[in-house]
């Protein structure tokens, strides 16, 4: 989930807006701490920001990575472990013989993070960040894996951690946001990061619905 360069955010996947509000609002209701994260490396592929492309970092809609059968039937989650197995063969392959290969295990975790195999993706970026730890990117798309996880404290960790490396990174400002607010009821500290990737990323192509967040942040908290 060709790896993009480091910090932009042009090539970044994330859901519609409507997406990603019902998406979360639905997590909210069965108790799940998800919201809209930005992917942080990788271009948009049958597995999608997680590649997947939804909230943090997020897996791209379920129906891109459909396997063939009935019409609108969709896979069930051993299904999507048994197409990133698949996907992933060739990448296992040839990391028998480079296996400190740090891009390869990128690779290799943006496949189960698009199929939504969040544990075994996240193995594969820590072994990525082992190789190369100053990787920004591939620190936040575990970030967004450890999320959907359920663990927003270890997420904030990892995100807080990335901007160390790359203070304006996109991706990581957008979805602490999205963490404090959504699994955190941190408002101020949800704004403090979207308001900073605004003036950090001026030209950020999203621009308006960061503003869209940010003012229903300050509405609900209000009520």
């Amino acid at each position: 989930m060709g790896k993009e360069a480091k910090g932009s955010e042009k090539q970044q996947t994330y859901w519609r807006p409507m997406q990603v509000y019902v998406l979360a609002a639905v997590c909210l209701i069965v108790g799940l701490p998800v919201g809209y994260l930005l992917r942080g490396s990788a271009p948009e592929v049958p597995p999608g920001t997680v590649q997947t492309a939804d909230v943090p970092g997020a897996p791209q809609p379920a129906s891109a990575a459909m396997p063939a059968g009935p019409p609108h039937s969709m896979p069930t989650m051993q299904d999507m472990k048994r197409m990133a197995d698949r996907k992933a063969e060739p990448l296992l392959a040839k990391l028998q013989s480079d296996p400190k290969n740090a891009q390869l295990l990128n690779q290799i975790g943006i496949v189960y993070r698009s199929a939504h195999q969040f544990k075994e993706a996240e193995g594969y970026f820590q072994q990525s960040l082992a190789v190369d730890a100053k990787n920004a990117d591939v620190r936040t798309d575990m970030a967004a894996c450890m999320f959907y996880r359920g663990d927003a404290d270890g997420a904030l960790k990892e995100l807080e951690q990335a901007l160390k490396y790359d203070p304006r990174h996109a991706g990581a400002l957008m979805n602490i946001g999205i963490i404090k607010w959504k699994a955190k009821n941190d408002v101020p500290g949800a704004v403090a990061s979207w308001e900073k990737l605004l003036k950090l990323n001026p030209d950020f192509s999203h621009r308006d619905e960061v503003e869209r967040m940010i003012a229903e942040a300050k509405q609900n908290s209000k009520g």
